[in-house]
This record gives C-alpha cells, sequence and structure tokens, in this order.
C-alpha cells in the first residue's frame, strides 16, 4: 500500500503531519478544503430557527476529526449479482388475493 504524502504548499494544515496517515484522499488530507457548512454561510442563520441537530454540522472538519486511513468500498458482491440476475421465489403463493370492492 503506498502512504507516500502530497507536497504541502505552507498554507493549509496537512492530517499527516500530526497523525500517522495511509491512503487518505486528498479531502481528508486537507480539511480545511471543506466547505458549505454553516459557519461559512452569509448571512447567518436566524438564531430563532437553529435547533441542536445543526449545531453537528455547524463547523467543518479540523486534522483532529478526519479520519486516519481510507479503504473504499469494494463493489465485487454488486458486480457479481449484476452478472447473475436478481433472486426469482419460485414458492407456492397460498396468500387470499385482497378484494377490490
Amino acid at each position: 500500500m503506498d502512504c507516500s504524502n502530497v507536497e504541502n504548499d505552507g498554507k493549509t494544515e496537512k492530517t499527516s503531519e500530526t497523525y500517522r496517515t495511509c491512503n487518505l484522499p486528498k479531502r481528508f488530507e486537507y480539511p480545511s478544503w471543506f466547505y458549505g457548512y454553516g459557519i461559512h454561510r452569509t448571512p447567518p442563520m436566524n438564531p430563532f430557527y437553529r435547533t441542536t441537530s445543526s449545531d453537528y454540522g455547524r463547523y467543518p472538519p479540523t486534522i483532529h476529526s478526519v479520519p486516519t486511513s481510507f479503504y473504499p468500498n469494494v463493489q465485487e458482491f454488486s458486480k457479481v449479482l449484476s452478472k447473475a440476475g436478481n433472486y426469482r421465489n419460485y414458492s407456492l403463493n397460498v396468500g387470499i388475493d385482497p378484494s377490490v370492492v
């Protein structure tokens, strides 16, 4: 597994400078690139409409809150299933059909 790091431009903090990381995409290596959180909103949200659940997504991630390793999900099961097709149920249907009335 290649765990080489991208060169830092000196402007932002890298996760790998603080933690031992492996196989991280750039978005986790430089969490300051994340944009779209409540703290960046202009004009700011009216405090009357804030909820406690909106506090969770208010602040962008930091180098301390992003994962230190990344293992993408492998789609092997889906590939095999798409070749073979979905399962077909051949069992006997003994249920009563619902009346239309």
